[in-house]
């Protein structure tokens, strides 16, 4: 899977180097075997987030790209959206995408993150739960009955972060927020912190593997798509 999520990068364009960052043996094997470049972390980071600090602390790239290793179908059209607001704006530190939900499974499905942002497309809150929780019993009924008007209102976050180096730095040094903690949402730490995050939505829908039954989804697809040519 690890090597899919690798292919997928190398074909964002902007993309420079890509090091798959991790703890385990098995994965570096696999890197390498297929021509890629790995970096041993510690394991006994937090996150995500601060495993892909330490490799950037050795680095001199200014813009750093976290595409999460459970994303094999990414598409580098995500990544490159999420690099345009970095690359037009330096106030900008941190960015990452939100897809479409069309699925009443996944408005419900802890594994599926959703979240909210303001007017100017800076996240408000992500969250496991329903985001927005919609209290009107028509609007929720709607909802269950996938109508398209109401689950417009939720979208999916990616397993993806742009950051600017010295704010992924200074991000690992904070501790971990309690909101962190109670969803296990590491982004959370930021917005804790009055990090602001940008938010760009894309129409590219990915899927995260959290599961068995997203595992074996995920082959279905690639063998779909390999016999399709």
């Amino acid at each position: 899977m690890i090597v899919h999520v690798m292919e997928r990068v190398r074909q964002a364009r902007r993309i420079r180097r890509v090091i798959v960052a991790t703890d385990d043996e098995r994965i570096v094997e696999a890197v390498e075997r297929y021509g890629g470049e790995a970096a041993m972390t510690s394991p006994h980071h937090a996150s995500g987030t601060d495993r892909v600090a330490e490799v950037a602390a050795s680095l001199n790239a200014q813009i750093i790209v976290n595409v999460q290793g459970d994303e094999p179908l990414i598409e580098p059209a995500t990544i490159e959206a999420a690099l345009g607001p970095m690359l037009r704006d330096e106030s900008i530190e941190i960015c990452t995408t939100s897809e479409p939900i069309t699925s009443v499974d996944d408005v419900f499905d802890p594994n599926v993150v959703k979240v909210v942002t303001d007017r100017r497309g800076f996240a408000l809150y992500f969250s496991r739960n329903p985001l927005p929780y919609l209290r009107r019993g028509d609007a929720m009924q709607s909802v269950l009955h996938q109508q398209p008007e109401w689950l417009a209102f939720y979208r999916k976050h990616t397993g993806l972060y742009v950051y600017r180096r010295d704010c992924l730095l200074r991000l690992t040094q904070l501790e971990q927020s309690l909101l962190e903690q109670l969803e296990r949402l590491e982004q959370l730490r930021a917005l804790e912190h009055g990090i602001r995050i940008k938010v760009v939505p894309v129409r590219q829908q990915s899927i995260g593997v959290d599961t068995a039954a997203d595992l074996q989804r995920v082959r279905d697809l690639l063998r779909e798509a390999q016999a399709n040519g």
